[in-house]
C-alpha cells in the first residue's frame, strides 16, 4: 500500500506539487484552487492494489477536479469507477445529462475516460473510497461500459451491499484473515454498479454471483454488529437481509465456514481483543457481553479453538506487552 499526505512538503509548495504530481501524474485530473488558499490547503491519500483494481481513499481540503478531454487524451485509463462519498458530501458537473449531488454514504459510478468537474460541498473538503477496475478485467464487455457519465446509485437497496463489500475490501488490504477473497469483492462491486445501470441483469450469471459475494459480506457484518446478542441466529440474520434461511444457508456453504462456526469465531476472536484491551475485567463479563450463553461453553469453545484456557491466553498477551 503507498500512503502519501502533504506534510511532506513546504506549505507554500504543497497545492502546487498536489496539482502537477499528484492529481495530474497519477490520477490525470487537473486541480484548481485559488492562488490566496493554496498556503492552508491539506491533502491525503492511500492506493492499494487489489483483486486486479486500485483502491484510493483520499482525503483533502476543498478544492475543484476537472477530468478533461486533454487530460484523458494525455492518462487514458478504461476503467470503471465506484464511488462512495464518506465525507459532507460532492458536487459532479461538466458530463451530459444533469449535474448531481452526492450525499454523504452514498455511491456513484462512472467510466474514467469521461469529462467531468467536481468539487466537495462542504468547507470539510473530500473524504471519498474510489475503487478503479479496468474494463480489461470484467467479463462483460457490452459497449455501453464506456458510456458511464458520472451518476448516483439510484437502488437504495443496493447501500448496504456496496457498504458491506467495501469494507471488507479495505479489511483485505491489511488482514487477509477472515476477509472475502479481494478478487471476488472487486468483482462484486464493479457487477453491483452495471446492475444499478442496467448493463447486467441481477438474474444473469454475473448478476447472481456479484449479489451472492455481496450478501455474504453484508451477513458478515451483520453478525459482527450483533455478537452479544443470544438471539443470533440465521433467521435473524436472513430477515434483515431480506432472503430466506436456506438462501443463507447457500452463502455460507460456498464460504470456508457454516454460519453457525462464523458466528462462534468471530465471538471467539472479540473476546480476545477484550481480554487484551481490558485485562482488568472478568472473563465472565467478557464471554457474556460476546453473546456466549455460558461460561463453561465459553471456557470448552475456547480451549477447542486455541489449545488452551481464555485465563492463560490473557497472562501470554500481557506478557507479550
Amino acid at each position: 500500500m503507498y500512503r502519501w499526505c502533504t506534510d511532506e512538503v513546504e506549505p507554500h509548495d504543497r497545492f502546487d506539487y498536489w496539482r502537477e504530481v499528484r492529481s495530474k501524474g497519477l490520477f490525470g485530473v487537473t486541480a484548481e484552487l485559488e492562488r490566496e488558499r493554496r498556503t492552508d490547503f491539506y491533502g491525503e491519500f492511500s492506493l492499494r492494489q487489489l483483486g486486479g483494481a486500485g483502491l484510493v481513499e483520499l482525503k483533502a481540503s476543498p478544492y475543484t477536479v476537472e477530468r478533461s478531454t486533454s487530460d484523458i487524451a494525455y492518462a487514458p485509463s478504461d476503467s470503471i469507477c465506484v464511488y462512495q462519498q464518506l465525507g459532507s458530501g460532492g458536487w459532479f458537473g461538466g458530463m451530459r445529462g444533469s449535474d448531481f449531488s452526492i450525499a454523504n454514504g452514498s455511491f456513484a459510478t462512472s467510466h474514467t475516460d469521461l469529462p467531468y468537474r467536481t468539487t466537495p460541498l462542504g468547507a470539510g473538503g473530500f473524504h471519498l473510497r474510489i475503487l478503479k477496475v479496468p474494463v480489461s478485467s470484467l467479463p462483460t464487455q457490452d459497449k455501453r461500459v464506456r458510456e458511464l457519465v458520472p451518476r448516483t446509485f439510484g437502488d437504495p437497496t443496493l447501500t448496504p451491499l456496496l457498504s458491506a463489500c467495501f469494507a471488507d475490501l479495505g479489511k483485505a488490504a491489511v488482514d487477509a484473515e477472515g476477509a472475502l477473497d479481494a478478487a471476488s469483492l472487486v468483482q462484486a462491486l464493479a457487477h453491483l454498479a452495471l446492475i444499478e445501470r442496467g448493463i447486467v441483469r441481477p438474474g444473469s450469471r454475473l448478476g447472481q454471483a456479484a449479489l451472492r459475494t455481496a450478501r455474504l459480506s453484508q451477513a458478515r457484518h451483520l453478525i459482527s454488529r450483533h455478537l452479544q446478542d443470544p438471539a443470533l441466529d440465521p433467521a435473524m440474520v436472513a430477515g434483515q437481509l431480506g432472503v430466506s434461511v436456506r438462501h443463507l444457508h447457500m452463502l455460507f456453504e460456498a464460504a470456508e465456514k457454516s454460519f453457525s462456526l462464523t458466528v462462534t469465531d468471530e465471538r471467539l476472536k472479540q473476546s480476545r481483543r477484550l481480554m487484551l484491551e481490558a485485562p482488568e475485567r472478568r472473563i465472565a463479563d467478557i464471554a457474556a457481553s460476546c453473546g456466549f450463553e455460558s461460561l463453561a461453553t465459553y471456557y470448552r469453545v475456547f480451549n477447542a479453538a486455541y489449545g488452551m484456557a481464555p485465563g492463560d491466553f490473557r497472562t501470554q498477551g500481557s506478557e507479550g506487552h
